[in-house]
């Protein structure tokens, strides 16, 4: 574990586009809060459409690379990604035996996009041998397949699995991918068939909605190793890289760089909102602190920490922050108020609809209550802070946040009841679309009513966030969506997770809408 700025070599090809190899292998160091170095194994000409031609300088140049950084700058991390030849490879077995570096990550490329090998039997052989040398191998799925000498995964059990008989038979951890799976769901865990349990940690996100994926193996090993060399721990590694990196793929897009697959967005958080690396004095954990409600399993766990950097938005908001200090406009309050009383309607609603639906009695009573309380208790307390008499937000349209959030959750949008999102997976999706409202608004509500003092302009608001009552509650809806999720197929849960996550993007434009008036 660095005691500073992690020092991270990365040994690959290069790709002058940008996109992959070590120039995505600098970007994704620095993007994730290492010092990153590179040493040349090849010279590629390629663009975002695929590679031209490859010109491969001697392996002893190669070597001399390699002694010139670590006879001077104490390596905290290497990643190795292209070595093309046996030469090279063995070149870099025996340079890991000297330099003695704390971790290493190897992210086999040995399979072009096309299907094609690209290693001969020679290489391929001092790959294997190199595997030995290694912490971690990243491979992809037909990368894994190759390894463990078998066809391609067509399922994630059996990845997991080929995984699993690939750490046992080289005694080094693996990271199985399921980037090439089809579905909406992307996973990945971190195997080690020498742990009491070989299936360590498992992640899973919505497959992100873009073509620009060119560099996402370069990209996620080089953050491996970073965020290992911040923390000491693979599977807290995995979590941040994880998350970092579904960032990078969802924002793709704002990219414009060639006409094939682009790169991925290493630097969108960092130009978003700066980076705070964790480090030793704080380890990446799932969230940055334990929420005043607890996940209830594994799926709820997971669930909440893929929208960590999306909660870790609200709490950056302006309106979110002056509400805290007292320093909120009062005109941007009321705004907030009466868009919130029209999103209770709605919200009711839909807590009615999912009582309908859902298929065991508890949950129907208890989605029976929560629409009950959204309409009387809430509503009696947002009367008496609106500065209108009558029925609270009566007078008042709604904006086009408020509208959005509702024809989310309402199962309005278009597309949102297609395919698994059928009127047969309504119920869980409708479960994952309200759980936000309960789980981050407990979770936000924390942290605002720490602020409260003497003197608070908004102190007896604050103080509703500490009502028993819908901590309780909210307990018992986080409950149930895990019941919902361990019940449900991958598929469904894909539905669910979309749906959650949606939600969070609305929580944050509600709270959002608020700021130019704060």
């Amino acid at each position: 574990m660095s005691a500073g700025v992690p020092r991270i070599l990365s040994i690959a090809g290069t790709d002058p586009s940008g996109g992959a190899g070590i120039q995505a292998d600098l970007k994704s160091i620095a993007a994730t809060g290492g010092y990153g170095m590179a040493a040349v194994t090849a010279l590629v000409a390629q663009n975002t459409r695929g590679v031209r031609s490859v010109h491969t300088p001697p392996a002893r140049f190669l070597r001399e690379q390699l002694d010139a950084v670590s006879d001077d700058v104490e390596i905290d991390a290497v990643k190795i990604g292209m070595l093309g030849s046996a030469e090279a490879t063995q070149m870099v077995d025996d340079w890991l035996v000297s330099a003695r570096v704390p971790a290493v990550v190897l992210d086999p490329v040995m399979i072009a996009t096309s299907g094609d090998r690209l290693l001969d039997a020679g290489a391929e052989a001092a790959l294997r041998q190199l595997l030995h040398r290694v912490d971690l191998v990243t491979p992809n799925l037909p990368e894994l397949a190759v390894l463990v000498q078998e066809t391609p995964a067509d399922s994630w059990d059996q990845a997991l699995a080929q995984g699993e008989r690939l750490s046992a038979a080289y005694g080094v951890k693996v990271l199985v991918k399921g980037g090439h799976l089809t579905g909406d769901s992307c996973p990945d865990a971190l195997v080690d068939a020498a742990a009491a349990n070989p299936l360590v940690l498992q992640v899973r996100a919505l497959r992100a909605n873009t073509v620009n994926t060119h560099g996402t193996g370069c990209s996620m090993s080089a953050a491996m190793a970073t965020f290992y060399a911040l923390t000491g721990r693979w599977d807290h590694a995995l979590t941040a890289t994880k998350e970092w990196l579904q960032e990078a793929l969802e924002h793709a897009d704002e990219l414009d760089v060639g006409a094939g697959h682009g790169p991925v967005h290493h630097f969108y958080g960092v130009w978003k909102r700066g980076l705070v690396p964790a480090g030793p004095h704080k380890p990446v954990e799932p969230a940055e602190a334990a929420p005043v409600v607890e996940a209830a399993g594994p799926h709820t766990a997971e669930l909440w920490d893929l929208t960590a950097a999306a909660r870790a938005e609200i709490d950056e908001l302006d309106f979110v922050r002056n509400l805290g200090n007292g320093c909120l406009k009062r005109s941007a309050f009321d705004l907030y108020l009466g868009q919130d009383a029209l999103y209770l309607r709605g919200y009711a609603r839909a807590l009615a609809r999912a009582s309908e639906l859902a298929p065991a009695f508890e949950e129907q009573v208890f989605w029976a209550k929560a629409a009950h309380d959204a309409l009387v208790t809430e509503m009696e307390l947002h009367a008496s802070w609106l500065p209108s008499a009558g029925v609270p937000g009566s007078e008042i349209l709604p904006s086009p946040v408020t509208s959005g959030y509702l024809t989310h959750l309402l199962g309005t949008d278009k597309g949102s009841v297609t395919g698994a999102d059928s009127r047969d997976s309504e119920y869980e999706r409708l479960v994952g679309a309200v759980l936000p409202c309960f789980w981050i608004y407990a979770d936000v509500g924390a942290r605002l009513r720490k602020a409260s003092h003497p003197g608070h302009p908004y102190a007896d608001w604050l103080a509703t966030y500490s009502d028993p009552a819908f901590t309780e509650a909210t307990v018992d809806a986080v409950r149930i969506l895990e019941n919902v999720l361990e019940r449900s197929t991958d598929d469904v849960r894909a539905v669910i997770f979309r749906a959650f996550r949606e939600s969070t993007h609305r929580e944050y434009e509600f709270f959002a809408a608020g700021t130019e008036e704060s």
